[in-house]
Formats: structure tokens, C-alpha cells, sequence
């Protein structure tokens, strides 16, 4: 069967985020101050070929922590639906 994942990645909320904190601040150049606490990632879609979901779940895992993400630096989540 083929999937789809939908992976979010973020900075660690302990860590500082200077691209989110860039654009928190240009918020009030745009008169939106009441937007706050921006923070940026990255957002990733694949194709993965699997025979079952949890099989699919272990190898999107496996990706996202060996390669996507950096787990020293950023958390991850990712949703998985039937292509």
C-alpha cells in the first residue's frame, strides 16, 4: 500500500527560534502586535510504499530521526493517511 506523511518539524520550545523572532517582531511594523511568540519550521510531505500503517509509521520514524529532524534541536510529529 502507498502513504502519505505529513510531517511537522519545530525548534525545541527551550531553544530560540531567531527566524520566528524576526518575524515576531515585523508583526508590529504591520500593525499586528497582538501576534506573538512566532515560531518557524519546516513542514514535509512523502510518498512511502509499505505493507501495512504501522510498518509505514516505524519507516516515516525512522526518516524523520536519522535525517528530517535534528533531535538535539527540534521535535517532530507527522500524521499518515492511505495515499
Amino acid at each position: 500500500m502507498k502513504y502519505t506523511a505529513q510531517i511537522n518539524i519545530m525548534p525545541l520550545k527551550a531553544l530560540l527560534d531567531p527566524q520566528g523572532k524576526a518575524v515576531t517582531g515585523s508583526m508590529k511594523n504591520l500593525n499586528l502586535s497582538e501576534i506573538e511568540n512566532v515560531r518557524i519550521g519546516k513542514h514535509i510531505t512523502l510518498e512511502i510504499e509499505a505493507s501495512d500503517k504501522n510498518s509505514a509509521q516505524q519507516k516515516v520514524d525512522e526518516a524523520c530521526k536519522k535525517l528530517l529532524a535534528n533531535p538535539i534541536m527540534e521535535s517532530y510529529e507527522f500524521n499518515l493517511t492511505e495515499a
